[in-house]
């Protein structure tokens, strides 16, 4: 499913709301703010301009974290918690099954991280961003990466990063590169944002995957300016994952790269996604997921993004398998033309 225009949503009272925990950085949008989504066709260049132009460095920067905007988080979900406290995890990190939990990578970081400041350099730091966004008259974030696609502009994020409660989210950019407030690769607006059936129909947590398709930028497209990381599906569980994003409730604030690192497990709870002991928050959502990463490149095959918590699982993070689903939203998204 597709929208040419442009979110977070958990299954069950049992998980975190997803405004609380990783997705939703927001406040209200001043009247007559909004720009509008892409409508069919795609936004034309003053529409793509103007959201551009929204996305002051202020706004980006002094975004809230929805869960802390009133009680149970005010997402519209109706899973919060009514406690920020519950409803953004702080404790200690779980230990993650792996008998390899204590080794650490060949490179510069440890292997695992329960959540700490990417400081290894290399092309994840450019190819990951934040995703920003407006959600029910309110501006939000998420973080995205670029990835290796046919049309080069291509973007996978978290569905409910694109699309939650029904509605598609308007205004939408992606940022590579942000840190502190700045754009360094510039912002990067949606022709056109995607989704997979499940999400679209029902918002099964099982599919919580998005895409974006971006327009060009000075004439340039986006991986041809910040590169691509590749992408891998059907890759089993049990696996040696790393995870990035850009938190921003506390103790993080959203203006730098954040991640972690460990074996993952299969979830045997609600969901059939990945588990990774993390204690990224909400912002985070959307972030990927890479398996076979190289510390020293920064570069790996993306296999799955940042998607929800637990309330009584605090410290840990869940993302979706990247199957067959996933591999056609990623089919149709690389296929599809930016304007």
């Amino acid at each position: 499913m597709r929208h040419t225009g442009q979110h977070c949503r958990a299954a069950a009272g049992a998980l975190v709301a997803v405004g609380a925990l990783l997705g939703l950085v927001a406040q209200t949008v001043p009247a007559g703010a909004e720009t509008g989504g892409a409508g069919p066709g795609g936004p034309g260049s003053t529409a793509r301009e103007d959201t551009a132009r929204f996305w002051t460095p202020e706004r980006m920067r002094e975004a809230e974290p929805l869960d802390l905007l009133g009680p149970g988080g005010g997402s519209g979900s109706g899973t919060g918690t009514g406690s920020p406290e519950r409803a953004v995890p702080r404790g200690p990190e779980l230990k993650v099954p792996g008998e390899r939990a204590e080794r650490r990578a060949a490179g510069p970081l440890a292997f695992p991280e329960g959540g700490g400041p990417w400081t290894g350099g290399g092309a994840v730091e450019q190819t990951s961003g934040r995703v920003f966004f407006t959600y029910q008259g309110r501006t939000a974030s998420c973080s995205g990466n670029a990835v290796t696609s046919e049309n080069d502009s291509t973007v996978i994020t978290a569905g409910h990063c694109v699309k939650l409660d029904g509605a598609w989210h308007t205004d939408w950019v992606f940022v590579p590169g942000y840190h502190d407030g700045q754009a360094p690769y510039g912002k990067w607006t949606a022709a056109e944002t995607l989704t997979t059936p499940q999400w679209e129909a029902s918002e099964d947590i099982n599919y919580d995957v998005g895409a974006a398709v971006v327009a060009p930028l000075d004439g340039q497209r986006l991986t041809d300016v910040v590169g691509a990381q590749g992408l891998a599906f059907n890759t089993g569980y049990n696996k040696d994952m790393y995870a990035f994003g850009f938190p921003a409730a506390a103790p993080y604030d959203g203006e730098q790269l954040i991640y972690c690192s460990g074996t993952t497990f299969r979830d045997f709870l609600l969901s059939d996604d990945h588990g990774l002991g993390c204690d990224m928050t909400g912002g985070s959502s959307g972030g990927p997921w890479f398996t076979e990463f190289d510390e020293t490149a920064g570069t790996g095959l993306q296999s799955s993004v940042n998607s929800f918590g637990y309330t009584f699982l605090p410290g840990t993070m869940f993302g979706p398998y990247f199957g067959a689903d996933a591999q056609n939203l990623y089919e149709t998204a690389q296929t599809t033309q930016p304007g």
